[in-house]
């Protein structure tokens, strides 16, 4: 059973990886610093009497549900309210003008072109589609190193495995990508 100095030990430790996965995922700091705060909460209530050696495996399966129930938030809230009353200005009295309210979004901030965003998202999507091809243990390895941002000892001990096969692991699922992805003409 892990100690409450424990448990707030392993949070402060935590939080700063915890913050740039989610940030990483959201893009909003706001909402990742929701998020990684949700997660703490969760972990404290229902699973702070667990060990304290099994910590850090729950907090990175809550952490992962929590950014996926963000995830859904967000589309079921842009399902709901993307409707044009949306796009008009409080006051507006007169007639709506999508242009006009389309020039004034650019001229206070940067827009990323319809093209760059398809670009983007294709891209994307063919990154998450080639990171599903790899062999399990390799796609494994790959998402605890980079995705997750966990240490070569923590990833091992989460896949019961060695450090140097969690390398070998890492080392060959960034080849096949690399080469799967220069094959398509995608250049990193």
């Amino acid at each position: 059973m892990a100690t409450e100095r424990e448990l707030s030990d392993f949070l402060k430790s935590v939080e700063k990886r915890a913050f740039k996965r989610s940030i990483y995922h959201v893009r909003d700091e706001e909402a990742a610093l929701d998020i990684v705060q949700d997660s703490m909460m969760k972990l404290a209530e229902h699973y702070g009497d667990k060990p304290a050696a099994e910590l850090p495996m729950l907090f990175q399966r809550i952490l992962s549900n929590c950014t996926l129930d963000w995830f859904r938030r967000q589309k079921t809230r842009n399902a709901l309210f993307s409707n044009m009353s949306d796009f008009e200005s409080p006051g507006d009295d007169g007639p709506f003008d999508l242009l006009e309210t389309y020039s004034l979004a650019e001229d206070s901030q940067q827009v990323e072109s319809a093209e760059d965003s398809t670009r983007r998202g294709q891209i994307l999507r063919e990154i998450e589609s080639q990171i599903q091809e790899l062999p399990a243990r390799q796609r494994e390895a790959f998402l605890m190193r980079y995705w997750e941002d966990m240490d070569v000892a923590e990833t091992a001990a989460a896949m019961g495995c060695s450090e140097g096969s969690v390398k070998t692991h890492c080392s060959r699922a960034v080849q096949a990508l690399s080469k799967a992805l220069k094959a398509k003409g995608i250049q990193l």
